[in-house]
């Protein structure tokens, strides 16, 4: 490293400890950015090109995981997480917690609470997978093997959740992208949790069309956001639905087939698959 680039490391190491020390009093971009001797506009830059993030949003993770903390003690109230975090009030809390959590701080502190997932195993042609629904629709989707607890997954997504198994008619209708009778399969529904940010990329991945791939730039820059490559990983990464919203579509820049939850060889396959049928007029009617 040149001495600009260690001056550099060093100025953003610091950055993130002031962060870390001093959350609580929610500071500003232009005082963190003293804090290091840096100009505001030339300390947002230099951090988010190190940091991936920019400086509000590192800022925001920090609190979220505290207020998490406070929020999984038994007695503490939404009064009590905001207040620990530095948060003005609630109204603060429950922005925060929607902007990076894509829930309400109530419902982080239910984990699933008074939530009915009904959750059923099914064989296909790619393996055995696990489909969970609520009333509202599909809210998990994962293949099943020996290398994969698809139902320890469920459970830590919604560990307060009522889980039954009881195969239903979401589920039903869901395992019909497995027959070749296309022409009835009905609209699938979702029921989601998830931040804004990962709700858009997972309704881009919906509009890649059967038997084609796109880059994780390509899925950038359809949200407007081209230079947040990395953070459209990590939510492509964080789809909870497998094959329905289709993530194994998304390749690297290089051709590259890239990493899949489920193993390689089970994204070549899904991938192949659907080129196969890709001029099947009644699978490109379905949901993919």
């Amino acid at each position: 490293m040149s001495e600009q680039e260690v001056l550099n490391y060093n100025r953003i190491a610091e950055a993130i400890n002031f962060i870390q020390q001093n959350f609580k009093q929610q500071p500003t971009l232009d005082e963190i950015a003293a804090a290091v001797n840096l100009s505001p506009f030339h300390f947002q830059r230099l951090f988010t090109n190190w940091a991936g993030v920019s400086p509000k949003k590192f800022l925001q993770y920090i609190s979220v995981n505290h207020a998490k903390q406070v929020l999984s003690e038994n007695q503490s109230t939404l009064f009590d997480a905001a207040f620990e975090t530095g948060l003005s009030g609630t109204g603060r809390l429950h922005d925060l917690f929607m902007s990076i959590e894509g829930m309400t701080p109530g419902e982080y502190k239910n984990q699933g609470e008074h939530l009915n997932i009904n959750y059923s195993y099914f064989d296909t042609i790619f393996g055995k997978i696990l489909i969970a629904t609520t009333s509202k629709g599909v809210c998990f989707m994962a293949f099943a093997d020996v290398h994969y607890n698809a139902l320890e997954d469920l459970k830590t997504i919604y560990p307060k959740a009522l889980l039954t198994n009881q195969i239903d008619k979401i589920q039903k209708n869901t395992m019909l992208i497995y027959s070749q009778d296309w022409t009835n399969l009905k609209k699938i529904k979702f029921h989601l949790k998830g931040t804004p940010f990962q709700l858009k990329v997972w309704e881009t991945l919906l509009r890649i069309p059967l038997g084609s791939v796109a880059t994780y730039s390509d899925i950038a820059t359809e949200i407007k956001k081209p230079k947040a490559v990395r953070a459209v990983g990590t939510a492509i990464g964080k789809n909870p639905v497998a094959c329905l919203i289709p993530c194994h579509r998304v390749i690297k820049a290089t051709g590259l087939l890239g990493n899949y939850k489920w193993g390689t060889t089970k994204k070549v396959t899904l991938v192949g698959w659907e080129a196969a049928n890709r001029d099947n007029p009644d699978l490109n009617n379905s949901i993919y």
